[in-house]
């Protein structure tokens, strides 16, 4: 378990999260995935990865925001993130991408790599200040509305050291 610097502990993700994070899931993304890929994600897939992000209210705990990962030889993939629309603007996007690449990287990834839509400045800036660059572009990814995807490549993960900075912002 890890604490970001705003409050926010960063833990993994368990199968008791699923209904909050499908929650969030849908606030966020027009097609959002269903609840059976988060428990496939979990439970079946030995590449996948998930983190969470919760507050401390009283009386319990709530979840705010969440990322996976596939890791895939060594390339780490960014498969989903999220961060609920009611707290967004305070970091906690930026604290779960920098747990996920903290992850991959102890577990040998050299390299991470992600889809992002092309009208997503937010995120895109997001993902520049950690030292993202934009490689390539997937025509008509988005099977909602057939956006194009910007692909998003970060080489060398390992010589990186990843520390978030205080108002940033994510997606």
């Amino acid at each position: 378990m890890k604490a970001s610097a705003n409050g926010v502990l960063i833990r993994p993700m368990t199968m008791a999260d699923i209904a909050e994070v499908v929650a969030i899931d849908r606030l966020s993304f027009p097609v959002p995935w269903p609840e059976r890929s988060y428990q496939y994600e979990l439970s079946e897939n030995p590449a996948a990865h998930l983190l969470v992000a919760e507050i401390q209210d009283s009386p319990r705990a709530r979840l705010v925001g969440y990322i996976g990962l596939w890791l895939l030889v060594d390339e780490a993939h960014i498969s989903t993130i999220a961060v609920h629309p009611a707290e967004r603007g305070q970091g906690i996007g930026e604290a779960l991408l920098v747990a996920g690449l903290a992850w991959a990287t102890k577990r040998g990834a050299d390299m991470a790599t992600l889809e992002v839509r092309a009208s997503n400045a937010g995120a895109q800036a997001l993902y520049r200040k950690h030292g993202f660059e934009t490689v390539g572009r997937r025509p008509g990814y988005y099977k909602d509305n057939h956006e194009d995807a910007v692909l998003m490549t970060l080489a060398p993960l390992r010589q990186r050291q990843a520390v978030p900075e205080e108002g940033g912002r994510e997606a």
